[in-house]
Order: structure tokens, then C-alpha cells, then sequence
């Protein structure tokens, strides 16, 4: 598939992918919108893939919504552009929150509203010293959206999301690193080399247990001890089934070298 409005790179068992509207600080416009759902798709298909990067383009990760680019035949502000099944924004936080592979944020400026929600919504996240966040909805006269309420209570926990959706305040990359926002928080110019350095630590290691691993993880966040159990028994089974990387486990310790993981 051909992106207009994203870069798609796929290189080392690792994709990323590279929100390009720079000019907008990577506004959410429906376009742009639509072709991150198509680019989980594509990764989330593709076997060779085991670990996916999402950053921006220039000064900004992702500032929000595009309330500039509603398409000419929509109304200014209809109840129905923004209150189908899940809102139109939700579509991205369910692509990027059900992707089975390990996914790091590399948050290289300003990450708001539905930007923030789109960080929130990655496994992992590192940020440059550039790095922001912003809540933004109550600004808008708006409640939080495409997943905000969901993601940002299970990162930084629930008294100091709620002080970040009520307050509306910037937090920038220090104080992130502090509450747990980001992982790493790293120099600018080193974003990507240290995202990149990241997901091939990620991507060495089996990929059939590193999926099963984020499910069961993901899985558990609301389950109870007997469930979480039963879950842990099931993700077990998916992740033997590479019966070459359940040998090269064994092999490699033996004989005291570095395993090599295949997925078959």
C-alpha cells in the first residue's frame, strides 16, 4: 500500500512508522487517521515484523485531532463525526492497542490529545529531552477520547491521571520520566538510535513468546488470580509452538552461544 500522509519502514525484523504532516506538528486528519490502522494492519501481518516504532516527522509527535481537516461534506462539528461505535479516533487506539508485537513510542516533541492516546496506547516509550504531553480534551469542552481514559490510569495510575485530565498542564520530559510516562528519556538527537536500540533487544529474542507474552499481559491487566493462571497456561502453549525456537532455547544453553530465533 501507497501512504500519503505516513512513512512505513520495515528493516531489521523492526517497522516504523513515521506520522509526515509536519507542518501540522502530525495533527490527526481523517486521512492520516486511516492510514495508521492500515499500517498496523500491514505490520501486524507480516511475520518478518517483531517489533514496531511509531514517532513523528520534525518538531512534533502528534499534536491531537485535525480540527482543520474535516472533509468539505461533513458539518463543522456533528454528533455523529465524532460518536460512531468507538468515535473515528478510537479506531486508532484499538489498531495500535490489539497489535500482538512490542511497540515503542519514540516521542520526539509534542504529544497531545489523541497524540498523547496514541503514545499511551504503545507498549514502551522514549522520549527526547523535546518531549511533552498534554491532555488537552478539557480545553476543547470535551472528555477524553481514542483511548486516554483507558491507557493513561494503567501507565501512571489513577490519581495522577486524573490530575493530568483535570488540569490540562503540560508535562514535560523530566517530570514524565519521573511518573513513569516514558521508559528512557534520552538526548534529541539520539531518539531513534535509542528506540532502535530498544526494539533489537526486543526483537532477538523468540518471536512467538514475545507475542504470546504482550497478550497475556494485556490479558491479565483485569483478570483475577485464577484467570490470570489459566491465561499464563494458554499464552505457554501458543509461544511453543515454534518448534525450532523451543530447541534453539535449549541448544544454546548447553552448548553456551548465542541463540538464534526464527519463529518456525
Amino acid at each position: 500500500m501507497t501512504f500519503q500522509h505516513l512513512r512505513l519502514d520495515i528493516s531489521d525484523q523492526i517497522g516504523t512508522i513515521t506520522l509526515d504532516r509536519p507542518e501540522k506538528l502530525n495533527a490527526l486528519s481523517r486521512d492520516l487517521h486511516n492510514e495508521m490502522v492500515a499500517a498496523a494492519s500491514q505490520l501486524q501481518a507480516d511475520d518478518d515484523v517483531r517489533v514496531v516504532i511509531v514517532t513523528g516527522a520534525g518538531r512534533g509527535f502528534c499534536s491531537g485531532a485535525d480540527l482543520t481537516a474535516r472533509p468539505r461534506d461533513d458539518a463543522p462539528d456533528t454528533q455523529n463525526d465524532r460518536m460512531d461505535e468507538f468515535g473515528w479516533v478510537g479506531h486508532q487506539a484499538l489498531a495500535f492497542g490489539h497489535l500482538d508485537k512490542p511497540t515503542i513510542a519514540a516521542v520526539n516533541g509534542v504529544a497531545a490529545g489523541a497524540g498523547m492516546s496514541l503514545a499511551l496506547s504503545c507498549d514502551l516509550r522514549v522520549g527526547s529531552e523535546k518531549a511533552r504531553f498534554k491532555v488537552v480534551f478539557l480545553e476543547r469542552s470535551l472528555s477524553p477520547d481514542a483511548g486516554m481514559t483507558w491507557f493513561l490510569p494503567r501507565v501512571v495510575g489513577y490519581p495522577k491521571a486524573v490530575e493530568l485530565v483535570q488540569t490540562s498542564r503540560f508535562v514535560e520530559s523530566d517530570e514524565a520520566l519521573q511518573i513513569g510516562l516514558i521508559n528512557q528519556r534520552v538526548p534529541h538527537e539520539e531518539l531513534m538510535n535509542s528506540a532502535r536500540a530498544m526494539a533489537r533487544e526486543i526483537a532477538f529474542w523468540p518471536p512467538l513468546a514475545s507475542r504470546a507474552a504482550k497478550r497475556v499481559m494485556q490479558r491479565n491487566l483485569n483478570a483475577t488470580l485464577e484467570e490470570a493462571l489459566r491465561n499464563e497456561i494458554t499464552a505457554i502453549s501458543h509461544a511453543t509452538r515454534s518448534e525450532h525456537d523451543v530447541r534453539e532455547a535449549q541448544a544454546s544453553f548447553i552448548e553456551k552461544r548465542p541463540p538464534v530465533f526464527t519463529g518456525e
